[in-house]
């Protein structure tokens, strides 16, 4: 039997990546779907367990071959996508694929897939605690944080298309919503 499929979106620092590691720590069956990526990694980040690292001209090659279900330039020069043997494998091992992607890129894997995917949206409380999270990483210059804010304040308009919008405002809660709607999406 065919796996499932569970979207996750969310402007960055919202908690997206918590909630999915708490996710797969459950009994669900669930298996990441791994991203590829044209951006270096960061410290620590690994190829093959974090995400795909291709250089630019790799990526759009694979993109002209069609071997992405979907992807974006998420910043100029920098794109992510998903890639269609990765969901096809893991799908048809009989894993529930579990999807931490950005907004546009979750949007147009629900198009795909339509009621066979569950979408969920995980929105900070506020643009504010948005910037605080981000700035406590310690991991991005000030611009890149004023640059991931500007572009959270777009992607929060994206919300209302998801199935679902989680407020991560408490994170043990934001946890126990999504568990709670990926169980019952899975056993449905």
């Amino acid at each position: 039997m065919k796996g499932k499929l569970i979207i996750f979106s969310a402007p960055s620092g919202s908690g997206k990546t918590t909630i999915v590691k708490h996710l797969l720590s459950k009994a669900l069956n669930l298996s990441f779907s791994i991203s590829a990526t044209s951006r270096k990694p960061r410290v620590n980040e690994i190829d093959g367990r974090d995400y795909y690292f291709l250089d630019n001209e790799t990526f759009m090659q694979r993109v002209a071959k069609g071997d992405f279900l979907e992807w974006e330039e998420v910043y100029p020069g920098t794109c992510y996508g998903t890639l269609k043997s990765e969901v096809e494998r893991l799908q048809n091992s009989g894993k529930h694929v579990l999807f931490d992607v950005d907004v546009v890129g979750g949007i147009n894997i629900k198009k795909h897939y339509g009621a066979e995917a569950l979408a969920l949206f995980i929105q900070p409380p506020s643009v504010e605690e948005l910037r605080k999270r981000l700035n406590n990483r310690n991991t991005d210059s000030q611009e890149v944080i004023e640059k991931r804010v500007a572009k959270a304040e777009y992607e929060l308009t994206f919300a209302p298309q998801f199935d679902h919008i989680i407020v991560n405002d408490i994170l043990e809660k934001a946890c126990q919503e999504t568990e709670e709607l990926v169980t019952s999406f899975i056993n449905g």
